[in-house]
């Protein structure tokens, strides 16, 4: 079980009643405002991530696609339809928001750090958990937008995908590709302050957040979800986590995985990034008044991940010391 409570749980909270009760901070747009703040944060996170990169963490596990395909796939594709199968009992606006909140969560990249972490304590295939992690998003960069363009569309809503494609490689893309190009000169410096980096990846993430939900409290987007709505979030996240590892889990039996990759499998498959859903939130949503709503499912999967996987891979690992 986990020792204490994760801090960034606690600052995630944290922010939530902050921009709750104070949301001035959100809705200031003078010089030196929160967007412009968390729009240089943004290219500093994935600049930092591109030299965090490292070539030969991807050649060592290249040869092992049938890996490589089982992760994408649920990723990218089995999460989606899975929230597509229930498409056609969404009725009302206020479901098809919803149900729009739940797919932005499913497109989502997997999460990098906490997936290799995890992979180390239950003591899987590390090399292949870094470059499905790492690779997942860079892909993520295009198919995220496009699997939300596809359903943004179909409500009607506007979806400019010239400027949001414009944001994205400005943003996102030109700072990963920069950070590998001089991975090789500034690469070794970078792992020093690795920690550093983490906690400032966080604090960006946490001032979208505050600065997301302090436009949504402002414009009442809250007070049209009622709080079986929340409970029905927090139920269909855990039972989308459930589905998603069970079907991974049954694959890498029928696919004769060993036990590495099959704890590789489980981690990275399963697993969604609340860095990504944080920033493409931004980008994608910029000005749409219910942005603070696509974060909330992220941020539920995100905290239930943590703790779920984390019982799962310490007790992965006891089993191999026995």
């Amino acid at each position: 079980m986990l020792k204490k409570i994760d801090p960034f749980i606690v600052g995630l909270i944290l922010m939530l009643v902050s921009a709750w009760l104070f949301p001035q901070l959100g809705t200031y747009d003078g010089p030196g405002n929160l967007e412009q703040i968390t729009d240089i944060g943004i290219t500093l996170i994935f600049f930092f991530y591109g030299l965090k990169l490292s070539p030969q963490q991807f050649k060592s596990g290249l040869s092992n696609y049938r890996l490589h395909i089982l992760i994408q796939l649920a990723t990218f594709v089995l999460f989606p339809l899975l929230l597509i199968v229930f498409k056609p009992f969404i009725n009302t606006d206020e479901q098809q928001m919803l149900w729009l909140a739940m797919f932005f969560l499913a497109a989502l990249p997997s999460t990098v750090s906490s997936s290799v972490v995890m992979v180390v304590l239950a003591k899987g295939n590390i090399a292949g958990a870094i470059f499905n992690a790492s690779i997942s998003g860079l892909i993520g960069i295009v198919l995220t937008p496009l699997w939300m363009g596809l359903f943004w569309q179909v409500e009607g809503a506007a979806f400019d995908f010239s400027d949001i494609t414009t944001s994205l490689v400005l943003q996102i893309l030109l700072p990963v590709v920069a950070g590998l190009l001089l991975h090789h000169s500034l690469g070794g410096y970078v792992k020093k302050y690795l920690r550093a980096l983490a906690w400032f990846d966080k604090m960006i993430i946490l001032l979208i957040v505050y600065n997301s939900f302090s436009k949504s409290f402002t414009t009442g987007l809250f007070e049209t979800i009622s709080f079986i709505d929340m409970v029905l979030i927090s139920i269909a996240t855990i039972v989308l986590f459930a589905l998603v590892y069970g079907i991974i889990h049954l694959f890498t039996l029928w696919f004769g995985f060993n036990r590495e990759d099959r704890i590789a499998a489980l981690f990275c498959g399963s697993k969604k990034s609340l860095v990504h859903g944080t920033v493409f939130s931004k980008v994608l949503f910029e000005n749409v008044a219910s942005q603070g709503l696509f974060l909330v499912p992220i941020m539920l999967y995100h905290s239930f991940q943590l703790i779920i996987v984390s019982f799962i891979a310490q007790r992965m690992g006891r089993q191999v010391k026995d």
